[in-house]
C-alpha cells in the first residue's frame, strides 16, 4: 500500500482538534487544537436560561487554525499523501440558514442573532417544544415516531427548531430551513451547502430528526404541521437522503485548498456526532459495548437490525440506521452526569478553602491552597478503598436529570443509609457505585432482551485517571474493560471515515485493524466482590424506584 495520511477532524463543545493519521499503522503524525474565541469570552451563552449558542464564525475559523497546527511538523512528502479529510461534531446542533445554505448569523442582519446561530447540543431552551413533540408523535395515526429514541428531548433538531421560530418572526422568516452542524461543516469544506444538495449523515438524521426507513425518511409532513406549519417546509426541503459516514461527499473546495495549503483532489467524506465517531476511533464491533466517560457518560453498541426485531429496548436506548457502522443500527445510550458528579462533590468539599484563600489573614499558603485542591479526588479514593464493607450509604446518579432508561430531565439524585459516623470517603464511594450501577443498569436493560454484550471499552478521560472507578465497573458487571492508548477516538474515528470514503479500505471494520485505537489495561472481575456489589445494587434499584414512584422533587 503507498503512503496515505488522512486527516481527522472533532468538533467538541469548547473547541476543535485535528489529527493527521497514517493510514496504515493508524500513527498520528500532526495534531492541532483551537479553541472559539467568541465561546470562550462567554458569548452567547446563558446557562440561568439553558440557553447556549455558537457563532458559526467560531467554527470556520477555529478549523482553519487547528488543521494548520496538525500540519505544522509534517513534511511536504507528507503533506501531499493526504488522501482525505473527515470529521465529527456535536450533536443535535442546528442553525438557520438561507437558500444557499449560508447560516443566517453569517448575514449583517443577524450577525448578533443567538437565534441566528447554531443551537449547541446542551441548549434546553426548548423544553416545552419537546414535551409537546412527545405527545403529538406518540399519540398520531401514522406512526410513534419515538418508537426508536424514546423520549423526543429539548436537545434535539425538531425541539430546537420550533423554539426558534415560535420565539423569533425574523428568523422565522429569513430561514429557508436548517443544518445541521456535522452536515454543514461538510458541505463547507467541499463547497456545497446548498439545502437541495448538501449531504445529510444518517447519525444526525436518525438520532436527532428521527429520519426511518419504516416510515420512508422523516415524520410525516402533517404530523409536523400540526407543531407548525414551518417544520413541514423545513421537512419538504431537507433535500438528499442520509448517507453513512463512510459517503464519499466531494473533494476540497478551491477556497479551503488555499487556505489550508492542501490538494483540491483530497476527498471529504461523510460525517457523525462526536460520541459515535468515538466509538469508530476505539474500534467498535458487534458485541462491543464502547462507553465515553467524560462529564457524561454516552454509550454505544451495533447490532444488526434483524436482531433487533421484537425486543423492548425503547427505554433504554435511541437507535438509527447506519450511524455507527453502515449496514448495522447503531445504538446509542448513557447517562446525563458521570464525571460531573466527582467533580461536583470535590467544589463542594473545596468550599471552604476558596473562603479562606479570599480572606487576607489567613494562614492558608497559596501553594498549600493548591495542592490540596488537586490531590481532593485522589485521597479520596485512596481512603474509599480501605473502606470496610459496611455501612455502604447508596446514591443515584441523576444529578443532572436522567438519559436513560426511561428519559426524565426534571429528575434528581438521592442519597440514602447515612449516619454521623460517616465522612467523606463513604460518600464518594457512594457517588462512584451509583454513576456505576446507572451505566450497569443499561447493559443489565439490554441482557434482559437477549442481547449479547460481551466486551467493553472505556474511553474518555476517567477511563485513565480513576483506576477506582473502572475496577468497579468490572466487578459489577462482571466483565473485562479494556482501556485504549488514544484520548482522540472521536478525530481517529473521523480520520477512519476519510479512509474509507478515500478507498483505502473497503469499510470501517477493515479500517479499525489498522486505524483503531489500541488497549493498553485491562481491568479484571474480581468474583470476591461480585455478590457484595450485587447487594447493593439491589438497593441501587430500589431507591430509584422510589424517588421515581414518589415523584419526590416534582
Amino acid at each position: 500500500m503507498a503512503e496515505s495520511y488522512v486527516i481527522g477532524v472533532d468538533f467538541g463543545s469548547d473547541s476543535v482538534r485535528a489529527l493527521v493519521v497514517n493510514t496504515e499503522t493508524g500513527e498520528n503524525i500532526g495534531q492541532g487544537v483551537a479553541y472559539y474565541s467568541r465561546w470562550k469570552a462567554g458569548l452567547y451563552q446563558h446557562p440561568e436560561l439553558s440557553i447556549f449558542r455558537q457563532h458559526p464564525l467560531d467554527y470556520l475559523e477555529s478549523l482553519e487554525e487547528c488543521i494548520k497546527k496538525a500540519l505544522t511538523d509534517i513534511t511536504e512528502k507528507q503533506k501531499n499523501h493526504i488522501i482525505g479529510i473527515g470529521v465529527d461534531t456535536t450533536g443535535s446542533t442546528p442553525v438557520p440558514v438561507d437558500k444557499d445554505g449560508t447560516p443566517l448569523a453569517l448575514l449583517d442582519e443577524f450577525s448578533e442573532n443567538e437565534n441566528a446561530m447554531f443551537f449547541l447540543w446542551k441548549d434546553h431552551a426548548a423544553a416545552a417544544e419537546a414535551d409537546e413533540i412527545n405527545r403529538l408523535f406518540r399519540n398520531n395515526s401514522e406512526n410513534d415516531y419515538t418508537k426508536y429514541q424514546g423520549d423526543y428531548s429539548a436537545e434535539w433538531y425538531w425541539a430546537k427548531i420550533l423554539y426558534a421560530v415560535r420565539n423569533d418572526a425574523s428568523v422565522r422568516e429569513a430561514a429557508y430551513t436548517w443544518e445541521e452542524h456535522c452536515d454543514w461543516i461538510t458541505g463547507v469544506l467541499c463547497g456545497e451547502t446548498r439545502p437541495d444538495k448538501i449531504y445529510h449523515s444518517a447519525c444526525a438524521a436518525g438520532h436527532k430528526a428521527l429520519w426511518h426507513s419504516e416510515w420512508d425518511g422523516l415524520p410525516a409532513a402533517s404530523v409536523l404541521e400540526k407543531l407548525d406549519p414551518y417544520l413541514a417546509l423545513v421537512r419538504e426541503r431537507y433535500g438528499k437522503a442520509p448517507q453513512p459516514s463512510t459517503e464519499k461527499v466531494g473533494t476540497l473546495s478551491k477556497e479551503w485548498a488555499e487556505k489550508l495549503g492542501l490538494k483540491e483532489s483530497i476527498v471529504i467524506s461523510g460525517s457523525s456526532f462526536d460520541a459515535h465517531a468515538g466509538a469508530v476511533g476505539a474500534g467498535i464491533a458487534e458485541k462491543t459495548f464502547v462507553c465515553t466517560m467524560g462529564t457524561s457518560c454516552v454509550d454505544m453498541f451495533v447490532e444488526k437490525a434483524e436482531n433487533l426485531k421484537g425486543k423492548n429496548i425503547q427505554s433504554y436506548c435511541g437507535q438509527a440506521e447506519n450511524s455507527i457502522l453502515p449496514g448495522y443500527v447503531g445504538v446509542e445510550t448513557g447517562q446525563a452526569a458521570f464525571g460531573d458528579i466527582f467533580a461536583w462533590f470535590k467544589r463542594l468539599l473545596e468550599w471552604p478553602l476558596n473562603q479562606l484563600s479570599q480572606i487576607r489573614e489567613s494562614d492558608i499558603s497559596e501553594e498549600l491552597y493548591i495542592k490540596v485542591k488537586d490531590q481532593i479526588l485522589l485521597m479520596l479514593q485512596e481512603e474509599a478503598e480501605r473502606l470496610p464493607d459496611e455501612p455502604f450509604p447508596v446514591a443515584l446518579d441523576w444529578f443532572n436529570g436522567r438519559r436513560y432508561p426511561n428519559t426524565d430531565d426534571a429528575q434528581k439524585s438521592a442519597i440514602v443509609g447515612l449516619s454521623l459516623g460517616m465522612d467523606a470517603p463513604y460518600l464518594y464511594r457512594s457517588l462512584v457505585f451509583g454513576a456505576v450501577c446507572g451505566l450497569y443498569r443499561l447493559i443489565e436493560g439490554f441482557e434482559k432482551q437477549q442481547i449479547n454484550i460481551e466486551k467493553i471499552i472505556a474511553v474518555g478521560g476517567i477511563s485513565k485517571k480513576s483506576p477506582y472507578v473502572m475496577q468497579m465497573l468490572s466487578d459489577l458487571s462482571n466483565r473485562e474493560i479494556c482501556i485504549l492508548d488514544s484520548d482522540q477516538t472521536c478525530a481517529q474515528g473521523a480520520a477512519m471515515y476519510a479512509a474509507v470514503a478515500a478507498g483505502i479500505y473497503e469499510n470501517l471494520e477493515t479500517a479499525a485493524g489498522h486505524m483503531a485505537a489500541k488497549c493498553i489495561k485491562t481491568y479484571k472481575p474480581n468474583s470476591e466482590k461480585k455478590e457484595w456489589y450485587r447487594k447493593h445494587y439491589q438497593e441501587y434499584l430500589n431507591l430509584a424506584e422510589a424517588v421515581n414512584t414518589l415523584n419526590v422533587f416534582e
